[in-house]
């Protein structure tokens, strides 16, 4: 699928990928000790939207927080896998 790295110097990762059943799932890592998967929940959700929101969260200084606000403003909803 496809990732992206922080380039404000901070290890953190954003990532999609395919979920044992097939279903999108976001990953997120920040290089030390948080790594958290969600799954994408919307119907019909397309990956460009996905790309878009995860490329300008990994930019930002709170990436995950970022993330939270650029899915909600495309009404792109998730689940936890896990914490």
């Amino acid at each position: 699928m496809f990732s992206f790295h922080s380039k404000t110097g901070a290890s953190d990762f954003l990532g999609l990928r395919r979920g044992r059943s097939g279903e999108a799932e976001i990953v997120y890592d920040d290089g030390a000790a948080r790594r958290m998967v969600w799954r994408v929940t919307s119907a019909g959700c397309d990956e460009s939207s996905l790309r878009d929101a995860m490329e300008r969260a990994v930019s930002c200084p709170r990436v995950v927080a970022a993330l939270f606000a650029e899915l909600s403003t495309r009404a792109i909803t998730l689940e936890v896998v896990s914490h």
